[in-house]
């Protein structure tokens, strides 16, 4: 089914495969996937008679199984209790880049960047406009990056183009554009410059692209200011591939069958609860036969009358059918199956752990590729600080050095009971006692529990180090 509605969807010749296969798991992810079949699935007879069969019809029940996989895995990786605090040994830094992801919401931003980039890739966008830091995330459909053959992880170049109607161009400033005809926009960016070009007509003879001075920008970094995150390992291209693995791709067969099932299922509770009364009698029925209690099935043959309705039993067969399929499409992308009832005594954050151990390692690979775009992002804005004098929080800040080390730390995936954090403080308690841990790689681990923002600080105020003010005096 999953290939028919893939052939409905329209294919544009001028933009290569990858556009239309991410924008066809783009419809999956937003639940826009059925808009291309024509007809509702009530819709069982056209308009001469003939039957519509169900791959055309769209389905009256949609379970949203994909977008339900993509946003528990990222509420384990970047929602608030697990957003992952930038480190390194030097104090000034960390608060630099505490207060820089206050500012510009940067959980915020890489929630909406995980989930744009499940499809299989994504695009974070670092700007500086008047002195603050900004980052927008950009879909990558229509996005393609060359990568510097001498330093395959950096980016020389990412280039965007897609087609505009008219009409949008013109209310976006453009000059003398038909507002009825189609153009390219097309725009790019290099390690000095972010280039726009004019927009140029679909129709007729293809030229060189023309850049557009008013619109370019020279940003001076001297790097592609752009973070292109792929979601997943094994993406459909191999090693060299764009793009990642698409987060939810194994469960689309599943999902499309389960909504066809509960709309079958459905559609045969609203008839057993609408009965057609079927009599034997000799009279042979004229016109047309329309499904109700009021609207008699008359045949010939002895007198007899009965309601002709759906057996309850199938609904239910149906249903069961429907959690089955989705145990195994939500075991096949490592999604969340835990369910309620197992839940309903007090639990340990350990044993939570093991219950959703599929969704943990989900969000374990997310956090491998999104974690390494935070650490990007935070290294463009080290270089930024040395060329443009950024304000965080209204204040001015003094350029960090480009040798600091950075790192995550990462809050553990469940919070810990009051028995898991009893039995942390003995551990770390006796591990520092036997001189086998610091005292500040202990406070360290449990940070995150205790909301420490930090560590040296709360050293400080235990009496186990000097304050900071101290260590420069």
């Amino acid at each position: 089914m999953f290939t028919t509605l893939c052939g409905l969807v329209p294919a544009d010749p001028h933009h290569p495969e990858r556009t239309r296969r991410l924008a066809i798991l783009k419809r999956v992810l937003d639940g826009t996937l059925y808009d291309v079949l024509p007809f509702e699935f009530h819709e069982e007879r056209g308009a001469g008679g003939e039957y519509i069969p169900l791959r055309l019809r769209r389905p009256s029940v949609r379970y949203p199984l994909a977008r339900i996989v993509v946003d528990d895995s990222i509420s384990l990786v970047f929602s608030e209790g697990h957003f992952p605090t930038i480190d390194c040994d030097d104090r000034r830094v960390r608060a630099i880049f505490a207060d820089l992801a206050r500012e510009t919401a940067l959980n915020q931003v890489m929630m909406e960047a995980a989930l744009r980039g499940s499809i299989g890739s994504v695009a974070i966008l670092f700007r500086v406009l008047k002195g603050r830091v900004f980052f927008r995330v950009l879909e990558t459909p229509y996005l393609m990056p060359d990568w510097d053959p001498e330093a395959p992880d950096e980016l020389l170049r990412v280039t965007e183009r897609y087609k505009v109607p008219g009409r949008a161009l013109l209310a976006r400033g453009y000059d003398g554009l038909d507002a009825q005809a189609e153009y390219w926009f097309e725009r790019s960016w290099d390690r000095e410059e972010e280039t726009w070009f004019l927009p140029q007509p679909v129709a007729g003879e293809a030229r060189p692209p023309v850049r557009d001075a008013i619109r370019s920008v020279r940003h001076g970094l001297g790097f592609v200011p752009l973070v292109w995150v792929k979601n997943l390992p094994g993406g459909p291209d191999g090693v060299d591939s764009v793009d990642g693995a698409c987060t939810f791709r194994a469960a689309v067969e599943t999902g499309i069958e389960i909504d066809y099932q509960l709309s079958q299922a459905g559609r045969g509770l609203k008839y057993s609860s609408d009965p057609t009364l079927l009599i034997r009698e000799p009279a042979g029925a004229e016109g047309e036969i329309v499904r109700g209690g009021g609207n008699a099935l008359i045949v010939s043959e002895k007198g007899d009358a009965r309601l002709l309705e759906i057996d309850g039993t199938a609904s239910a067969a149906v249903i069961d059918y429907v959690r089955t399929l989705r145990e195994f499409a939500l075991e096949g992308v490592h999604g969340n199956r835990a369910s309620p009832d197992r839940l309903s005594a007090a639990q340990s954050g350990r044993a939570i752990e093991m219950m959703n151990q599929g969704l943990v390692w989900l969000a374990d690979n997310l956090r491998v590729s999104y974690g390494d775009a935070v650490l990007k992002l935070a290294r463009m804005v080290v270089r930024a600080s040395h060329l443009y004098p950024l304000r965080i929080l209204g204040q001015g800040i003094e350029p960090i050095p480009h040798a600091v080390r950075l790192g995550l730390i990462w809050p553990r995936w469940y919070a810990p009971t009051s028995e898991d954090r009893a039995r942390d403080a003995q551990t770390l308690r006796t591990l520092a006692e036997a001189g086998l841990i610091s005292q500040e790689t202990a406070v360290k681990t449990i940070a995150d529990v205790y909301d420490i923002e930090d560590v040296h600080a709360e050293l400080a105020r235990i009496g186990h180090r000097p304050s900071p003010t101290q260590e420069t005096a």
